[in-house]
């Protein structure tokens, strides 16, 4: 039975490693696929679909779907990502400048851009998995990503660190970026975010019917938005 249940966590283990690596090759190639710009929202946009899938425990052909997704998502993945890509380039970019100056006006702006930084980072690490799970309009996965990682900062930090891990982590040992690099964190990182969502439903959910429970007389029934739910 010991050996049988061992059996058992090593071969799922396995799997999931081999099944993580495999993501991190779609995810490259078909962000090479796409010019490497035009390609890491739609990638990270199915990257994350599979993912949702995965922790859910429904298999399906990986290089299929995610090959499905990609196409079928490449113009929201861009709308999401690219604008991702700007404020990343303009952080770094004021980032390089103001941490250059002595002055104190210079640590000041450095200091928030830091700041800022933290919080985008924050806020993309929930974006493609609410992406993946909700179906909201393109302006709102920005504004509830974001106000879910400053309502929700237990959460926050737990992503944060598990991001400054992985790139730790691939910076000490570049030789894992080709097969564990990516795929690693976004399985984590979706992993952790389906949990921290489904935790947020069940309490809303929750608080939602309080009322009707202890309610005296006819209750009228309301449809609760989607947005409604998250936050």
């Amino acid at each position: 039975m010991a050996s049988g249940g061992f059996g058992f966590r090593a071969y799922t283990l396995f799997d999931t490693l081999v099944w993580i690596a495999c993501l991190n090759v779609l995810w490259m190639a078909f962000t090479v696929l796409g010019g490497v710009v035009l390609g890491i929202g739609p990638s990270t946009a199915a990257a994350h679909i599979l993912v949702r899938d995965k922790v859910r425990g429904n298999a399906a052909p990986l290089m299929r779907r995610f090959a499905k997704e990609y196409f079928k998502n490449f113009g929201k993945g861009n709308a999401l990502g690219l604008p991702l890509i700007a404020v990343g380039v303009a952080l770094t970019l004021n980032w390089g400048y103001f941490s250059a100056g002595w002055d104190f006006g210079s640590q000041i702006a450095s200091a928030g851009i830091l700041m800022a930084a933290l919080f985008a980072a924050g806020t993309v690490c929930y974006l493609f998995p609410m992406f993946a799970r909700y179906e909201l309009s393109l302006p709102q996965y920005f504004l509830m990503s974001s106000r879910f990682a400053m309502r929700h900062l237990a959460g926050t930090v737990i992503l944060l660190f598990v991001t400054a891990a992985a790139l730790f982590v691939c910076r000490s040992v570049p030789g894992l970026i080709p097969f564990f690099g990516i795929g690693a964190w976004l399985y984590v990182t979706g992993w952790l975010c389906d949990r921290f969502f489904t935790a947020n439903d069940e309490a809303m959910s929750a608080a939602a019917s309080a009322p009707s429970a202890t309610a005296v007389g006819p209750v009228s029934t309301t449809t609760h938005s989607t947005e409604a739910s998250l936050v």
